[in-house]
Order: structure tokens, then C-alpha cells, then sequence
């Protein structure tokens, strides 16, 4: 990787009236809830990412609060995202007899301290018949699908599922085409009735929206490479590279890029990369969120998009040029906003159907632009609140006003005509809530003032702009595939009291930002300035049968989440005839249980019942209990691991199969986690979630530092009705022994030449970087030798280069080389004399990788 200071001109590629800015289709954490001492002794113990999924599958199979399932239906977990504060966001997807259900997403909010903050579900529990049973088939459905596009230039095969967008949920295939729609780029999501064959929904992913830099003059970028082979890939920030239309990064024998001319395709990367690096590093710093996509990866650039447009396809962002065709719209805000679909896309819910949907997608885009400029600060583009503005797409200046949407024909406020609005105009309300959070209605200091919009509050007094970015992505972490205006409304609240408290200024500045906007407050939404008193609720088990004459028990538990604790009442409804309910004691100060039971009459109807238990303090708070009355024995599964145990050296990865099997009743979605891992070393699930039956591959990463040793990994599947655990013996060999490799023969050194000496490596794994050389040479001038290491994937790496102003002897001398690539394969030490006057011979040199 070198980090290279770039030459700048100005490049401009504009965001034409149709890109995802266009009118067609060292961490500062911030002041949050009260952290106590059992928190920071959780965060000592676990995994705080591993102990937020555990926490959020419990809460899953308990049903808590929003969190509620039909007895078909099952939840999968897909995400755990860090957030601002130590607070942890879980995804899941639902299922319904099996099928994915599209538009049953589901949050859970936690903490470190494994405390649930918070649940979100994009609907409630399917009580309806669904029939499953197509009666259309899948290639019919990819020809109505391929109805949406005026080219079709792919298609792959659909999926079946239970679409619950919309007054009923049914059964569709899922169908996804590409190709072109309105002569620009679409990968429409289309959802075809599987009964009719009419089409019920649909949604795209195009959303449109030393270097030479056309627009920040001289600027730093992160590339990759050495010597006479460099590449616009940023080596630090794994998926971020920018290239031609072809997909591949450009590369170069310098790196040195681009010649500021606006016109120039290798500047536009420049600025590309000079804004997507300053965007990741905005999300770092300022929100607490690591990469673009929340886990660490980002996405590709491309450059030379033939139109007046930017856009991003799902996969990459892909950036045009401006009307005049003088410059590539690749300054900041198109490139941060193109990007901020990204975000928008891989937070929670993903990317969700309707204009109102789409419009939230637009201004994420459009905040995301106005935060990284602010990050930036570059004196060549002043942080504001305008959009596209450099790139002057269609001649007439920015394309869209942040503090003053109507100024651009885009509405200030919310209105009921807003779901039929075109998703460009549709951001409005968002982008003009978002200046009003962040500066205020009447900032001064040169800054504009703002309307507020009819029923409003007289005036609205700003946060600053990156408290406002902190809470709109703490909203994004709550939200599901459903989402308007009046959820994105209550998530922002309740990330503001998340971050600052219920008592803070930004709680207050929050609502009424909404209320300046016409979006009003919600039923149930929490109060600023009141209590934060709250406490959670939890069965275990939370399934259980029996036959008529007997008892099922069960043990509710109440957790304080926040505040003081409280006396918290139990009660149970949703009772079949013939069953009753009882606690022992029947009200409990939150922190500690209960014992449920449920007495099953001899007049009770064989079935499967869903008893709601509610917890009634403060606030109310509900878990589901799921009752089998007779019929089959409990569902329940098995877990193993296979193989069972593994050898790896430090800094390697060993992977073993997971496996599931439905031991009674029927399948079940099974969550999984590891526990027990040593020091410096990360588990990963292929999938994080499998049906019982179903497989997954466990990966362990060990770190260089890694202790050796043996250590017993405890691996937790989280089902419906059940836990269990299986154990993976892990054994961790330290880097020295089996790891040396050495290469004898002597090479002669003649002036001007270059001698290659190769060893062959049978290591494992990763190399454990820097790897380590021992070279020995006989040498009167070691001042006249060039020594480059060539790795197995053909990465060259200076070891020691020539130049001085005297000659001593080389001998024997060692060296740590810093390197990313696998330990097999053959390594070759590149030794050059530059110099006449003196030879010599490489005697031997080893590598311990």
C-alpha cells in the first residue's frame, strides 16, 4: 500500500438529472445511556458482538415485545452491526412454513452489557393461511418479470416467497431481471403472484443518482503496489478500488494518477477515491461504523458511464459525466451519496419497495453527501447543504437544496401525496429535517436560515452536524424493509435517547426537527425529558406441551435496562379454553422472575396456542409462550461439528462443518454462535443461521498473537424450543517451528546483473506478517544492492535498497517485511547490482512466513 500525495487539478463529473442524485428513477464516542459496572465486566468476558447475538436470539425465540411470530413462522439471523455507544443492532429475516417472508424483517437493539434496548419488526405476526403451492411456475414468472424492462441482458432463477408488503400477505416467485427500463440501467426485485401471475410489487437497485484531482487539488489516496506495478486499490479499506466500465481498478507503473483534466477518466478515479476514503473514515470516526457496509468491506467504483447520470446498481457505484461533458461527476457529495445507497442498502431492512421507501433512500444519499463534505473540509469544496453542485450536472447549479428543498421544486414538508411523489422529490422532507437537526431554523454565522413548515414549533435550534449524523444512523440500524417517513421518525427518537438520554437537547431537537416537517409524533413514542425507567422481559423456555391433566412451566425473567428498578405486573392472555395461568409471584421488581404455569384442563382442544405474557411497569413490555396441547412431543434438533477438532498455526484459519439435524416435531431456525475462542481469534458462520437439517461452515481466525495451545470452542445453536452446543477442539501452534524455509545454493553477484533465488514455502494458512528474512551475502558494497521478496501471488516487496555515499560489507543481515498473501507457494529473494566496482555471491537466506 502507499499512501500518496496527488498532484490536483479539478475533475468534475456531474450527477445528471437522473443518477442517485438525479431526477430519474481515534472514535469520539458520543455521550449515551448510562454504562455500569456490569456492563464493562460483560464487554471483559465475551465477544460483545457474539454476546449481542446470543442476547437477540433469546430474545427471537421469547417473542419480546414487536418480536412476535405466527406458529409457522421462524426467525433467521443475517447481521450484528456495531453502533455508536457500544450499542449492537441484530437482523433477521423471517420465514413461513419455510419460506422467506419479504417484508418480516426484525431488529433487536442491545448493549454491551447483553441488555435488549430495543425491538423492531417490519410486521406483526402472519395469522392468515397462507397458501404455499404455486400454481404459476418460475419461468412464467421470469417472463412477466422480464415485462419490466425495455432490454433484458440477464435473469436469475426466482425464488419462491411470502411477500408481506402490502393489505395481505401471498405467495410470489421473486424475480430478478437486468437490463435497461426507460433507456437506463435497472436490476428490478419483481415479485410476481405465484396464484394470478399478476404482478404484486417491485423495487430496483439502480439508484442514481501524487494524483491529479479535478476538484480538491492536491490530495492523498490510498493504492496498492511497489515498484514499477501500482493499482487504484485501496489495500486499507478492503473493496474500495475504481476503474473503467470493464470493473477491473486501473492500473500504473507510478503511483502518481491522473492529469486534472475533467475530462480525464484516471482523475475521475482520483477524486473517487479521494471522497469514498474520506466517507469511510467520516463513518469511522464520527458514527462509530466500520466500512461502508457496517463489517468492514466497501464496494467498487467504476468511471466513463456514458451518460449525464451516477448511480448505484446494488454491486458498485457507477459515475458519469455532466451535461457540458467537461467534467466526471465524482466530487464528494455524488460520490458519498451514491455510496450512502450502499449504507442504506446493507443497514437492517435493506432496500425496501414504494416511492415514500425510496425517497428515504434518496435523502440517505443526500446526508451522507452533506456529513463527508462537513468531514472533509476541503477549502476547494466549503461544507454546505447544497447537492451536486460542483458537478453543475444540467447547467443550472446544484440539483437538489438540503436547508430549502423548494427552492429546487422538491416539497419542505410531508404530506399524504408524498408516497406518490418521484423519489428524488420524495427526499425532500428527510433532507430538509436532517439541516434543521443539525443547524437549526435560524443558525447565523453566514449559514442559511430554514422554514418550518405550517403547525410547526416557532424555531428549531441545531445539534451540529455530526450528533445529527449519529442519530440518523442509529435510525438506520432500527430499520426495516416497510419504512416511511413516520418510522423514521420514532427510530431517530429512539436512537436519540440511545445516544444522549431522554433529558438531552438532542431528544428535544429530534421530534421537534420532525414536527418542523410536518411528520408528526407517533403513538407510543418516548418523551424527552421524562423517566428513562425501563426494564425487559424474557420466558425460558419459551415453547413447551402437555397433555390434558398436566402442567407446563416456565421461568419469566425482567432485566432494569435502564433507570432505576421497578415492580413490574404479570399477566397472561391469548389462554385456549380449558388452560389457565398462573405466577408465582405474580408481580416481581424488574431484575428478578417468576414461575409461569400453565394447567392444561382435561377440556382442552389438542392444538398449538400462542399465550401472550405480559409485563406491566412503566411501561408494558410482552413475550410469547407457544403451547402444544397434545399431538406430537416437543420440537427439538441436534448439533455437531465435523470435523471436530483442528490444528492451525497462529495467524491461520481452521474450518470445520456445522451440522443441524431435526431430532423431533418439525424443522426450526437454528442461530448460531462460538463461544471460548482464545485471544486475537474471530468465528465466523457461513450461514449465521441454518433451518434444523441444514449446515453451516464455521470459520476460526487466529491472529499472529494468538497464544499457543489448546482450546475447547463452544459452539451454541439457538433454536425455537431448544439450545444446544457442540465442542470444536482448536489447537493453536506457535510461528516458529515448520515455518522456516531455507535456500542454500550460491548465486554469483556480477555488476549490473540481478540474481533470483526462490524457496518453496508448504506453511499453511496466511503468512504471519512481517515475515522474517535472514540474508547472508558476500559483498564488499551492500550499498550497491537492490533486494526485493516476491510472494507466492506475484506481490513484490522492497527489502533493502541500494544508495549511500560509502561502501561497507554486507554479511549477514535480517529483516521484518510487512506483507498480505498466503504462506505456500514459492517466495523468490530479487537481488540487483546497480554499481560497478564490486561483486560478490549470495551465500543463503531463509523466510519464516
Amino acid at each position: 500500500m502507499k499512501r500518496t500525495a496527488l498532484a490536483a487539478a479539478a475533475v468534475g463529473l456531474a450527477t445528471a438529472a437522473a443518477m442517485g442524485l438525479s431526477a430519474l428513477p481515534a472514535h469520539a464516542a458520543p455521550p449515551g445511556a448510562n454504562k455500569d459496572e456490569s456492563g464493562a465486566q460483560a464487554r471483559a468476558s465475551a465477544d460483545p458482538a457474539s454476546l449481542a447475538a446470543a442476547v437477540a436470539d433469546k430474545a427471537v425465540a421469547s417473542g419480546l415485545d414487536k418480536l412476535a411470530k405466527g406458529p409457522d413462522e421462524a426467525y433467521r439471523r443475517v447481521s450484528v452491526t456495531r453502533g455508536t455507544s457500544d450499542m449492537y443492532f441484530v437482523g433477521y429475516e423471517r420465514t413461513y412454513k419455510g419460506l422467506p417472508v419479504v417484508g418480516g424483517d426484525a431488529v433487536v437493539v442491545t448493549d454491551s452489557a447483553g441488555r435488549v434496548r430495543d425491538t423492531v419488526a417490519a410486521a406483526g405476526p402472519n395469522s392468515q393461511d397462507v397458501q404455499t403451492e404455486a400454481r404459476i411456475s418460475a419461468e412464467q414468472a421470469t417472463e412477466v418479470a422480464k415485462g419490466r424492462l425495455s432490454r433484458v441482458d440477464d435473469s436469475a432463477a426466482p425464488r419462491l416467497v411470502v411477500l408481506a408488503w402490502g393489505a395481505k400477505p401471498r405467495l410470489t416467485w421473486e424475480a430478478v431481471v437486468s437490463g435497461l427500463a426507460k433507456g437506463k440501467p435497472s436490476i428490478q426485485h419483481v415479485f410476481v403472484d405465484a396464484r394470478t401471475g399478476k404482478i404484486a410489487d417491485s423495487y430496483d437497485d439502480v439508484r442514481e443518482g501524487s494524483g491529479n484531482s479535478y476538484y480538491y487539488g492536491q490530495v492523498t489516496i490510498n493504492t496498492s503496489g511497489s515498484g514499477s506495478s501500482y493499482s487504484m486499490t485501496d489495500s486499507t479499506r478492503p473493496g474500495i478500488q475504481c476503474g473503467g466500465q470493464g470493473g477491473t481498478a486501473y492500473t500504473g507503473p507510478d503511483d502518481a494518477w491522473g492529469n486534472g483534466q475533467g475530462t480525464n477518466l484516471e482523475t475521475a478515479c482520483v477524486d473517487a477515491l479521494y471522497s469514498v476514503q474520506r466517507e469511510w473514515d467520516m463513518l469511522r470516526d464520527w458514527l462509530g461504523r466500520n466500512g461502508i457496509d457496517g463489517s468492514g468491506r466497501g464496494f467498487g467504483a467504476r468511471v466513463g458511464l456514458s451518460d449525464v447520470n451516477a448511480y448505484w446498481n446494488g454491486s458498485y457505484t457507477n459515475f458519469g459525466h455532466n451535461q457540458a461533458n467537461d467534467r466526471q461527476a465524482t466530487n464528494i457529495d455524488v460520490v458519498a451519496h451514491e455510496f450512502g445507497h450502499a449504507i442504506f442498502q446493507t443497514t437492517p431492512g435493506g432496500a425496501g419497495s414504494g416511492n415514500e421507501n425510496g425517497g428515504i433512500n434518496e435523502g440517505t444519499g443526500d446526508i451522507f453527501g452533506a456529513l463527508t463534505e462537513h468531514y472533509a473540509n476541503n477549502p476547494n469544496d466549503p461544507p454546505d447543504y447544497l447537492v451536486g453542485e460542483e458537478v453543475d450536472l444540467v447547467g443550472q447549479g446544484p440539483i437538489r437544496n438540503m436547508y430549502n428543498p423548494s427552492a429546487l421544486g422538491d416539497p419542505n414538508c410531508w404530506s399524504s401525496s408524498i408516497p406518490n411523489t418521484e423519489v428524488h422529490a420524495a427526499a425532500g422532507p428527510l433532507n430538509h429535517w436532517f439541516y434543521l437537526l443539525a443547524e437549526g431554523s435560524n443558525p447565523g454565522g453566514g449559514k442559511p436560515s430554514s422554514p418550518i413548515c405550517s403547525g410547526g414549533p416557532a424555531s428549531v435550534t441545531g445539534v451540529g452536524v455530526q450528533k445529527a449524523g449519529q442519530i440518523y444512523l442509529g435510525a438506520l440500524n432500527r430499520k426495516t424493509s416497510s419504512w416511511r417517513y413516520t418510522n423514521a421518525r420514532a427510530a431517530s427518537v429512539a436512537a436519540a435517547i440511545e445516544l444522549f438520554g431522554a433529558n438531552s437537547a438532542e431528544c428535544n431537537t429530534t421530534k421537534a426537527a420532525w414536527s418542523a416537517v410536518s411528520v408528526a409524533a407517533q403513538s407510543g413514542e418516548p418523551a424527552c425529558g421524562t423517566s428513562t425507567n425501563d426494564f425487559a422481559l424474557s420466558l425460558n423456555p419459551s415453547t413447551g406441551s402437555g397433555q390434558p391433566g398436566q402442567q407446563v412451566t416456565a421461568t419469566v425473567n425482567t432485566q432494569t435496562t435502564s433507570g432505576s428498578a421497578q415492580t413490574v405486573n404479570l399477566t397472561a392472555s391469548g389462554l385456549p379454553s380449558g388452560v389457565t395461568a398462573s405466577f408465582n409471584p405474580s408481580s416481581v421488581t424488574s431484575g428478578n422472575s417468576s414461575a409461569l404455569t400453565l394447567s392444561i384442563g382435561s377440556s382442552a382442544a389438542q392444538g398449538t396456542y400462542q399465550i401472550t405474557v405480559t409485563g406491566t411497569g412503566s411501561l408494558t413490555h410482552t413475550a410469547i409462550f407457544t403451547l402444544q396441547v397434545g399431538g406430537t412431543s416437543t420440537r427439538d434438533f441436534s448439533i455437531s461439528a465435523s470435523p471436530a477438532s483442528g490444528t492451525v498455526q497462529a495467524g491461520s484459519a481452521a474450518t470445520t462443518t456445522i451440522r443441524t439435524t431435526t431430532t423431533s416435531g418439525t424443522a426450526q431456525a437454528v442461530n448460531l454462535a462460538a463461544s471460548g475462542l482464545p485471544t486475537g481469534a474471530t468465528a465466523a458462520f457461513n450461514p449465521a443461521s441454518v433451518t434444523s437439517g441444514g449446515t453451516s461452515t464455521l470459520t476460526i481466525s487466529t491472529a499472529p498473537t494468538t497464544p499457543a495451545g489448546s482450546y475447547n470452542v463452544t459452539v451454541t445453536g439457538t433454536g425455537e424450543t431448544a439450545t444446544h452446543t457442540t465442542t470444536y477442539a482448536l489447537t493453536v501452534q506457535g510461528t516458529s517451528g515448520g515455518r522456516t524455509f531455507t535456500n542454500g545454493t550460491d548465486y554469483a553477484i556480477n555488476d549490473y546483473s540481478t540474481v533470483q533465488s526462490p524457496i518453496t514455502s508448504t506453511a499453511t494458512g496466511s503468512a504471519v506478517s512481517p515475515v522474517k528474512l535472514s540474508v547472508t551475502i558476500n559483498h564488499t558494497c551492500a550499498e550497491d544492492l537492490d533486494i526485493w521478496l516476491r510472494g507466492p501471488n506475484g506481490q513484490w516487496y522492497a527489502v533493502d535498497r541500494y544508495g549511500g555515499t560509502s561502501c561497507t560489507s554486507y554479511g549477514t543481515r535480517t529483516y521484518s517485511v510487512p506483507v498480505s498473501q498466503q504462506a505456500a507457494g514459492t517466495w523468490v529473494l530479487e537481488v540487483s547490482d546497480v554499481y560497478a566496482g564490486d561483486t560478490g555471491r549470495l551465500d543463503t537466506w531463509s523466510i519464516t512466513v
